[in-house]
């Protein structure tokens, strides 16, 4: 059975959705793109990946936002927060808006992506950086790197 601890919860703004994670992320990320600056109203969005299995909604329901095309961005519908993204693409993953968890000081990304897009004083700790996505077939090698990693 797995303990209390390994469980995490966080929510929307206003607290009508409400989420629970299990376990340690996959991996961190920030992205600068300017689709994220526009969904966040700020300078990236902070996100951790987690396998869906390690992932559920706890009370309300979400609706769809965002441009609703591939990515499924999950928004609470009374305060419209952002609150996770699905994609086929993504397989059996769920993308979570790391600030929404309840206790987001330890938060820190891993990778950061499209930094072609980012506002040149956007900084953050990333030990990785890529202008676009990060290329699929480095996947295994960040999973693994974070996995080993106290970050």
């Amino acid at each position: 059975m797995t303990e209390e601890s390994d469980y995490k919860d966080g929510g929307c703004r206003c607290g009508a959705v409400r989420f629970r994670v299990k376990g340690r992320p996959m991996i961190t990320m920030a992205c600068h793109c300017t689709g994220c600056q526009k969904m966040t109203a700020s300078a990236f969005s902070l996100s951790s990946f987690y396998a869906l299995e390690n992932f559920e909604v706890t009370q309300g329901e979400t609706v769809l936002g965002g441009l609703r095309q591939e990515l499924k961005h999950h928004v609470c519908p009374d305060c419209k927060s952002w609150m996770f993204t699905r994609a086929e693409m993504m397989g059996p993953y769920v993308n979570v808006r790391s600030t929404l968890i309840d206790d987001s000081r330890g938060y820190k990304p891993f990778i950061e992506t499209f930094t072609s897009e980012m506002l040149p004083w956007a900084k953050t700790p990333a030990q990785h950086s890529f202008e676009k996505f990060a290329p699929m077939e480095r996947f295994p090698e960040l999973l693994a790197a974070y996995a080993a990693s106290d970050f």
